[in-house]
């Protein structure tokens, strides 16, 4: 049996946006201010979107191209616009930038936790334009604890993104891990049996969400069913690229099975705001 860290393992401080910022393995994130905690603490699921059960979580994964539209328009506005029209509860973002020169030197992070009202965390891969390149993790509840574990390399530096979560003060606690794999079949599949060394043998709730550039059919995704449930969704499933979709590669995966009850599992059809489509988990968590 494994969970996250409970110890106070980053220091937080004080800042004026709300996001907390982890740029690698080990390093100190940034909280940006205690009105995100009291936002987050405030988090009511009385005021659910119409239709969905007031007990149930909504996941959402998306691989935003550090908010480049097929307009080539850089636009975070209206990313932030799709996660609360979703009504998402929890987000696993891939491809977000902080400080990079060509989405104008802004934390991506922060800036989507500030228009969503939502903990923000960065978790970086490599150092790109004057700033970072990695994933990130929205949550609509208080972050208790995070990590961000180096994985094997391939062409490029990947992490998992892991943070610890609290569903309401009595509620379970969930612990999500945003997930990028890249490149080759090869380097997937050693990031994959990496991921599994790390969160395999959780007892506890826990979502593995991302993009994982492999199809359904690929052992990256065989090895990973071996440990983790890998839901089918409502449709095709197919996520990319956007306009029309032509591969399933984008997945929220989650262990242990009796602990989750999938309510809803589908593909979103948004095809301007990224290449890719975003993809939506609602759950009951027993």
């Amino acid at each position: 049996m494994r969970s996250l860290p409970r110890t106070g393992r980053y220091p937080l401080i004080a800042g004026l946006v709300a996001a907390l910022v982890v740029h690698g393995c080990g390093e100190a994130p940034r909280n940006d201010g205690p009105a995100v905690e009291a936002r987050a603490e405030s988090a009511d699921r009385s005021s659910r979107a119409p239709g969905r059960p007031a007990a149930s979580l909504r996941i959402l994964s998306y691989n935003i191209r550090h908010g480049e539209g097929f307009d080539s328009t850089v636009n975070l506005k209206r990313v932030a616009r799709l996660i609360r029209r979703l009504d998402a509860d929890v987000v696993a973002l891939q491809e977000v930038d902080s400080f990079v020169e060509r989405s104008f030197g802004v934390d991506q992070a922060a800036v989507l936790g500030s228009l969503t009202g939502m903990n923000a965390l960065f978790g970086g891969f490599f150092d790109y334009q004057g700033g970072r390149y990695g994933m990130a993790i929205l949550s609509r509840y208080p972050i208790i604890s995070q990590q961000n574990e180096t994985l094997p390399e391939g062409a490029e530096p990947r992490t998992a993104l892991a943070v610890r979560t609290r569903l309401q003060p009595d509620g379970p606690e969930l612990t999500v891990v945003g997930i990028h794999l890249y490149a080759t079949d090869e380097e997937r599949y050693v990031q994959a049996q990496r991921i599994i060394e790390l969160f395999g043998d959780f007892d506890e709730p826990v979502v593995l969400a991302g993009d994982f550039n492999s199809t359904r059919e690929s052992r990256v995704m065989a090895v990973l069913r071996d440990h983790f449930t890998v839901p089918l969704k409502a449709d095709e499933g197919l996520t990319f690229p956007a306009r029309e979709p032509e591969r399933e590669i984008d997945y929220i995966l989650f262990r242990p099975d009796h602990r989750f009850r999938v309510l809803d599992h589908e593909v979103m059809d948004e095809r301007l705001i990224s290449d890719h489509r975003p993809v939506i988990l609602d759950v009951i968590i027993e």
